[in-house]
């Protein structure tokens, strides 16, 4: 591991005698000139243009330490193609059980306080006009009240910057922390948009494998080899997509603490946080703010099953205020002033929707997303070619493995994928979309009968490809 240069605060992160306060750049993004080579063509997948397109996935594909993965490939773009190649003359229903997006399903509801608050700030007629570029002060206050019940200390409206759902957060931690010859550590699997951000950040990613035999812990090991002085952050994705782990205190506390051994900052993707429903509860990463800056990512998008709303969150979780330094504080709010934050009347419902939801609306989604992962879990049981080495304990979705040594004509995950939505018209995501080839990921949250309907064609379907012993 190469020499690392110290500051006098002695961490290589956010503070100004360090190195990496001088990173937070605010220039021209470096777009890559590499092409997405996972665009949706406009006509219908058949025959020859359906090979085509699944060589264009496996050329987008980037060598990394031996895995593909795919660093043009986004998940509503391979979903879209998917589609496209199902049978239209085929009478079934198609079933997705590829998006984390319930709210398509009756079972999953968003609850009426939530409703009303954006009903009421929209009729209100008070918030037609712009939002401040970093969110109004009173949703800011209102976030920062959140976030603190779960921490040893008090967040402030400061610390908080609203964006446009967690994507345009992930979008703008990386486009802070972009600099010449930086690189960003990523989880393998992990969920592809920071891939594609890093990309248009000229940002190098490197990966460190999750270890689906230790419950997708991550590797400490790997992230002491990876890192070196040019390393500006660490992603951590708890409760986990795609994998659907809750990570324990005493992890999280280790990866804090090899974090803080680096030198490096963590940036915690807690888009489902809360969503736990294993043994282990869930745990905020800025717990150990105190430890390590942490820039918290989140939404109201799915423990309030309002995807569309597009209301999400940067939040600096950094109770020794590494992050209030004048000078970063200015180049983020310059930031955001290019940005297009959530609608104004979105943002004014916000306050209401997180004091007012009853915890008995959390029970009720909790349940339902319990039962369907254990149903879930039990029918993959079934299907002799897929293999779930850790039942989920979070969040939506589940990882399974493919055996393709007992399929007669499957060639990879990818192959697997386009003729299960073309025999069966079901959609499942391939795991090279996330970062491992021969994997799939397979979302639970849908309704019951879908999710039923949908693991049984496709144990349908393995069946048919099965080989002939």
């Amino acid at each position: 591991m190469q020499s690392r240069p110290t500051s006098t605060c002695g961490l290589r992160a956010v503070c100004p005698c360090s190195p990496f306060y001088n990173s937070l750049s605010l220039g021209p993004s470096h777009t890559s000139t590499q092409k997405s080579k996972a665009a949706a063509p406009t006509k219908k997948v058949t025959g020859q243009k359906h090979q085509k397109i699944q060589e264009k996935l496996m050329e987008s594909r980037t060598l990394n330490h031996g895995v593909d993965t795919a660093s043009t490939i986004t998940i509503k773009g391979i979903l879209s193609l998917l589609m496209q190649s199902i049978d239209e003359n085929d009478n079934k229903r198609v079933i997705s059980l590829g998006m984390g997006d319930p709210s398509a399903y009756s079972c999953f509801h968003t609850t009426h306080v939530a409703e009303e608050a954006v009903v009421d700030a929209l009729q209100s007629e008070k918030f037609n006009g712009y939002a401040p570029t970093v969110g109004l002060p009173q949703a800011r206050i209102a976030i920062a009240e959140y976030l603190s019940r779960d921490l040893p200390y008090k967040l402030s409206a400061d610390d908080v910057f609203i964006t446009s759902g967690c994507t345009q957060a992930i979008d703008v931690a990386l486009a802070m922390l972009a600099r010449p010859g930086a690189n960003i550590l990523l989880p393998r699997p992990g969920f592809p948009i920071y891939e594609l951000c890093a990309a248009f950040r000229n940002l190098e990613v490197r990966y460190f494998d999750l270890l689906p035999e230790k419950g997708w812990e991550v590797d400490l090991n790997a992230i002491e080899a990876l890192a070196d002085q040019n390393t500006v952050a660490l992603v951590v994705i708890n409760p986990g997509n795609p994998c659907g782990n809750v990570y324990s205190y005493q992890h999280l506390k280790e990866i804090a603490e090899t974090a803080k051994r680096l030198r490096t900052l963590v940036i915690a993707d807690e888009v489902y946080g809360h969503l736990a429903f294993g043994k282990n509860p869930f745990v905020p990463m800025g717990l150990f703010g105190s430890e390590v800056p942490v820039l918290t990512l989140g939404s109201l998008s799915k423990r309030w099953i309002v995807p569309g709303w597009r209301l999400g969150w940067f939040v600096t979780t950094d109770p020794a205020g590494m992050f209030r330094e004048p000078k970063i504080i200015e180049r983020i709010k310059k930031y955001f002033d290019i940005l297009g934050g959530p609608a104004t009347f979105i943002q004014a419902a916000v306050p209401r929707i997180l004091e007012q939801t009853e915890e008995v609306f959390f029970k009720k989604t909790i349940k339902l997303l319990k039962q369907a992962s254990d149903n879930c879990y039990y029918k993959i049981k079934k299907i002799p070619c897929i293999t779930c080495p850790h039942k989920p304990e979070g969040s939506m979705a589940v990882m399974v493995k493919l055996n393709l040594s007992l399929l007669e004509d499957i060639r990879d995950d990818i192959d697997f994928c386009f003729k299960l939505a073309k025999e069966e018209s079901i959609i499942i995501l391939p795991g090279t979309a996330v970062g491992l080839r021969n994997w799939l990921r397979i979302t639970f949250a849908v309704d019951p009968s879908f999710l039923e309907e949908g693991l049984r064609r496709t144990q349908s379907f393995c069946q048919r490809h099965a080989k002939q012993l």
